[in-house]
């Protein structure tokens, strides 16, 4: 019996500690999201501003079709045409009702998985790339490692409930911030609405992420619900320079709540013209007799940091340039220094030169 009451004792007090932790997160933040699971994400810093049970393993729906899209742009010609095979026709849920031997492009097929969220399209993908859906999951979940991913595993590539199917808000953000670093992957889930054809029948689509006209400046990204995992949502927006990842698994009230994380978000941050605000010299002279110069400048010319955090930099660069100089070239560092950051930026060459030397007469 007395074991009994020290197990509850513990349970009460953990079930206080987190619901004290909480309340202080949103007290920090101004946030507190009704989801099982959130975190909020800046892919410059790459930093999480906001955090909640973000480590924990939830499934995701077809937010999965993140990586399944992914895939298929880094893989894939745009323009080939896939014919539909028997094993892609009537997957459960949504669908683009595709039928054994329609042929659509690999650009349509990715854009109906991304807008239309639809499962057959990201089968036919997955059987393209791999031949069957295991090894294609095997890929998703090798993909998601190289990002920095650890939580994370595909068993298939339209997120349909699955016991090994699962993933963590933190992974998902930083899946998210991947897949829009691609410009193909961004222009795709910024997309409203997208026409195509399969063979004589017009079909149009539109895109499930209400964000995308309820919330300026957002990107994209994905929707997901099943009974089992909830309403799901990975947003993106961008604003003024600052890029900005938000991630909710089971949260009834989405929409707001990535509406709350995204203002919250830039609030904190603020991107800085680096041109502005540094000082490096514009030329740098070299040993050439006839005075001849090298143009620089930063590889980088602009960072996101916190608005209040200072900014401090050292610039370490030669006097002179003596040995012949491509454009490109490294040339000395800038390093700069806000809050516990440091970021150390290349100052490179912007043209090219060759040193010319004084021929030595000797008599």
């Amino acid at each position: 019996m007395r074991d009994k009451r020290f197990l509850l004792y513990l349970l009460l007090l953990s079930t206080f500690l987190l619901s004290m932790m909480a309340l202080l997160v949103s007290a920090d933040t101004g946030v507190n999201t009704g989801a099982k699971s959130s975190a909020l994400y800046n892919p410059d810093t790459k930093a999480f501003l906001y955090e909640k049970n973000a480590d924990c393993k939830l499934p995701m729906a077809s937010t999965t079709k993140i990586v399944t899209a992914l895939i298929s742009i880094e893989t894939l010609d745009f323009d080939e045409v896939i014919t539909v095979p028997k094993e892609a026709v009537g997957v459960e849920g949504s669908s683009l009702y595709l039928k054994e031997g329609d042929t659509l492009t690999v650009k349509d097929l990715v854009y109906g998985v991304l807008l239309q969220s639809a499962n057959d399209a990201a089968t036919v993908l997955a059987l393209r790339i791999c031949g069957n859906i295991s090894d294609f999951a095997e890929l998703m979940t090798a993909r998601a490692r190289e990002i920095g991913t650890h939580n994370t595993c595909f068993q298939n590539p339209h997120g349909l409930d699955s016991e090994e199917h699962y993933t963590t808000a933190h992974d998902l953000a930083l899946i998210c911030a991947e897949a829009i670093g691609n410009d193909t992957f961004k222009t795709i889930t910024s997309t409203y609405k997208y026409t195509f054809n399969i063979g004589e029948q017009t079909r149009t689509i539109v895109n499930h992420n209400k964000l995308l006209k309820l919330y300026d400046g957002c990107v994209g990204v994905k929707t997901g619900f099943t009974k089992k995992s909830g309403r799901c949502l990975v947003s993106a927006a961008e604003r003024d320079g600052v890029t900005l990842v938000a991630v909710t698994l089971n949260d009834p009230d989405d929409w707001t709540d990535h509406k709350n994380m995204l203002d919250y978000g830039f609030k904190c941050l603020e991107y800085i013209d680096l041109i502005d605000t540094v000082e490096i010299p514009e030329y740098l002279p070299t040993v050439s007799p006839d005075g001849t110069s090298l143009k620089i400048g930063l590889a980088k010319t602009g960072i996101t940091k916190r608005i209040d955090d200072d900014l401090t930099y050292t610039v370490d660069i030669p006097s002179y340039i003596a040995s012949d100089t491509k454009c490109g070239d490294k040339i000395g560092e800038i390093t700069l220094k806000f809050g516990k950051n440091e970021e150390i930026i290349d100052i490179i060459a912007q043209s090219d030169v060759k040193i010319k030397r004084t021929k030595r007469r000797f008599l």
